[in-house]
C-alpha cells in the first residue's frame, strides 16, 4: 500500500512562541524559519500579524525570503485582523490566512459574549473576506473538542461553503482522549457535505500529555494535516511534538502507513537552535531529541548496545541528527563499558586487573554519580599505573562512549561535573562485594 502523504504544519513561531519565556524577535524568527525550511515542513505559521509591529515584521520578512513552504499568518475572525494578515503575507510565494473563532458555549458566553447564530455568521463572513484576498484559507473553531457536536458540524459546513481550503480541529485545552478525538474527525468526515474537498487538520495541546496520541488518532481517522511544534513548545503544557509525530510514523510504518517530507536528520539541529534562541532547555528525557534519548547507563543495556545497538534503540541517533549514542559511566555501568572506555583512554588490562578497577569504580560512582574521564584516569593511575596502548580509532568502535551524561557533543545543556573531594584517594576505596562474583550469570546481571 502506498503511504498517505501527511502535511506538517509547524506553528513553533506562532503558538510555540506563546509559551512563557519563548518569545522571539524578528531576526530570531527568521533564523528559525530557515531551519524549518531545511527541516522540510510543509507549512510555517510565522506569527500573528496584528499582535504587534514586531510580529507583523517577522511574518512579512519570512514571507519575502522563505519560498518553498506555505507561509501562514493567524487572524481572528474580524476584518482588521484578516486585512493585517494579508498585508504581511501578500509577498509570499504560497500565502495562507489562518482564521480562528471560538465555538464552545463557555467561550461564547464568557469570552466573546455572542450567540451561536452570531458565531456562525461571523465565521462564515470572515472566511469569505479572507478568501477574497487569498486563495488558501484555513479556519479553526477554537475549543472544538468542548463545542456542542451539532453546532460544530454547522460551523464546519458554513466555512467549507464559504471557501475554506483547510478545516483545522483544535483540542485547544488538551481535553480530548485519543479514541474520542478520532471519532470526532470521523464524524466530521461523514456528516459535513463537501468536506471531501478540503483538508482536515488536527491541532492538539498537551494538557493531559496526549497531544501526540490525539494527533496520530486524528490521522488514523482521516486528518491529513497535523499542526505541531519543535520540542512540543506552546501554551501551558505545550503542543504536539513535531519530532515525535514524524518519528512515530517512520519507526512504525506497519501501524501508520503515512509519510511526511520532513528531513528527519534535521530534527536535532532544529531542536538545538530553538533551545539556543529561546534559552529554554529541553527536558533530558524528552523523546527523540532529549539529552538522554540515546544515553545508556545500566550495565545490562550497555552490554546489549555494545553487542548490537538494536537491543535498546528503535532508531539510530543519526537518523534524527544526534551525533552518537552515549554510554554513561555511573554506578549502574558494567565491566564491558568500563573496559571499552579504558581502551579509548589508552589503557589495557587483564581480567583480574579490570576487576579490581571495576570494584573501586562502582564505589566511586556511588559517591559522585557520574564518573568523568579525569576521575577514571586518576583511579587507574593510583590502582595500577596501567599499560598504555594506542587509543582505539573512533571509527572502529561500535559506539562513541561518553564518560558523563552530558558529554555528548553539541547537546544544549550539560550536567554538573562532580569533582573529587580533596581527600579522595582511589587506593583507599573499599572493594564492592557485589563485584566479586565472576560467573557468566553474574557478569550478565552486572552488564559485563
Amino acid at each position: 500500500m502506498e503511504p498517505v502523504r501527511i502535511t506538517i504544519f509547524d506553528t513553533t513561531l506562532r503558538d510555540g512562541e506563546q509559551s512563557p519565556g519563548c518569545s522571539m524577535n524578528v531576526p530570531e524568527k527568521l533564523r528559525m524559519a530557515h531551519q524549518l525550511d531545511r527541516l522540510g515542513v510543509d507549512v510555517i505559521e510565522a506569527g500573528f500579524p496584528i499582535a504587534s509591529e514586531g510580529d507583523f515584521a517577522a511574518v512579512q520578512a519570512i514571507a519575502a525570503v522563505i519560498r518553498r513552504p506555505i507561509i501562514a499568518g493567524l487572524a481572528r475572525a474580524c476584518r482588521p485582523d484578516i486585512e493585517r494578515a494579508w498585508q504581511a503575507l501578500k509577498d509570499a510565494s504560497r500565502p495562507r490566512i489562518h482564521v480562528f473563532l471560538a465555538t464552545s458555549d463557555i467561550h461564547l458566553k464568557y469570552k466573546l459574549r455572542i450567540s451561536r447564530q452570531q458565531c456562525l455568521e461571523q465565521a462564515r463572513d470572515a472566511v469569505r473576506l479572507a478568501k477574497s484576498l487569498c486563495q488558501d484559507v484555513e479556519f479553526s473553531p477554537e475549543d472544538a473538542t468542548r463545542t456542542d457536536l451539532e453546532f460544530l458540524l454547522q460551523i464546519v459546513q458554513a466555512v467549507v461553503e464559504a471557501g475554506a481550503t483547510t478545516v483545522n480541529i483544535p483540542d485547544t485545552v488538551g481535553y480530548s482522549m485519543p479514541a474520542e478525538f478520532g471519532e470526532l474527525i470521523q464524524t466530521i468526515r461523514q456528516r459535513v457535505p463537501g468536506i471531501e474537498k478540503v483538508t482536515i487538520s488536527a491541532h492538539c495541546h498537551n494538557d493531559l500529555g496526549l497531544a501526540v496520541a490525539n494527533s496520530l488518532s486524528a490521522v488514523a481517522a482521516g486528518a491529513r494535516q497535523v499542526e505541531c511544534t519543535i520540542n512540543g513548545i506552546g501554551e501551558r503544557a505545550g503542543n504536539a511534538s513535531l519530532e515525535e509525530i514524524v518519528m512515530a510514523a517512520r519507526v512504525r510504518p506497519d501501524r501508520y502507513v503515512y509519510k511526511t517530507e520532513v528531513v528527519s536528520e534535521q530534527l536535532f539541529p532544529a531542536s538545538q537552535m530553538l533551545s539556543e534562541i529561546t534559552g529554554v532547555p529541553v527536558q533530558p528525557n524528552k523523546a527523540i531529541i532529549g539529552r538522554n534519548a540515546f544515553a545508556h547507563e545500566a550495565g545490562i543495556h550497555q552490554d546489549g548496545m555494545l553487542k548490537n545497538p538494536l537491543t535498546y534503540e528503535i532508531m539510530t541517533p543519526r537518523s534524527v541528527g544526534v551525533p552518537d549514542s552515549t554510554l554513561v559511566l555511573g554506578k549502574h555501568s558494567g565491566r564491558h563499558a568500563l573496559n571499552l572506555r579504558c581502551e579509548q583512554l589508552g589503557f589495557q588490562f587483564e581480567r583480574r586487573e579490570l576487576d579490581e578497577i571495576y570494584r573501586k569504580f562502582v564505589v566511586l560512582a556511588d559517591k559522585i554519580k557520574h564518573v568523568e574521564d579525569h576521575h577514571l584516569m586518576e583511579l587507574i593511575r593510583q590502582t595500577h599505573g596501567g599499560r598504555r596502548i594506542p587509543p582505539a580509532p573512533v571509527a572502529d568502535l561500535p559506539l562513541a562512549i561518553a564518560a558523563a551524561a552530558g558529554s555528548g557533543r553539541d547537546y544544549p545543556q550539560k550536567p554538573l561535573s562532580f569533582p573529587l573531594p580533596a581527600e579522595f584517594s582511589p587506593s583507599g576505596l573499599p572493594l564492592n562485594p557485589m563485584a566479586e562474583h565472576h560467573s557468566e550469570q553474574e557478569d550478565y546481571l552486572w552488564g559485563v
